[in-house]
């Protein structure tokens, strides 16, 4: 999968422990801004309702040589495609388990576009912490390795 956008933040706040692979429902026009890269996943989170799922807040920028889009709303509900045994599982880890179901990447699989949704635990401030602190040391290590040669 070509991945078009990410969500960063959803690495860092949530101890992600499984993804799944879901379709979404667009526009013609939004296809084609999302090819573009025109998308941001930025405080963008999967809600369920009425045993479908739903992407909110995922904001894509108008298509730029679309006519007649008076009243576009970039950050409208798109539905998600799921099968139901995916919706189930979902449904089960939220009620049950008390999981956070969020969206991590938006890409192209075979001139579809596909989202990518984490299904993960909220992280506290001291992994948090400690996943800043690993990062540093890596960074710095690289860095390392780079100045010695």
């Amino acid at each position: 999968m070509k991945v078009v956008a990410t969500n960063k933040r959803a690495k860092y706040d949530y101890e992600i422990s499984e993804r799944i692979v879901a379709g979404i429902v667009l526009s013609g026009q939004e296809v084609k801004s999302i090819k573009l890269g025109n998308v941001s996943l930025k405080g963008s989170y999967v809600s369920l309702q009425n045993n479908e799922a739903y992407l909110k807040n995922a904001h894509v920028n108008q298509y730029k040589m679309a006519t007649n889009l008076e009243g576009y709303n970039p950050t409208q509900d798109r539905k998600l495609l799921l099968h139901k045994k995916e919706l189930v599982g979902l449904v089960n880890a939220i009620k049950s388990e008390g999981k956070i179901v969020v969206p991590a990447r938006i890409g192209i699989h075979k001139g579809l576009i596909k989202v990518e949704i984490a299904i993960g635990k909220s992280k506290k401030r001291y992994d948090k912490r400690e996943t800043i602190k690993k990062r540093d040391m890596l960074r710095d290590v690289g860095l390392e390795v780079k100045k010695n040669k």
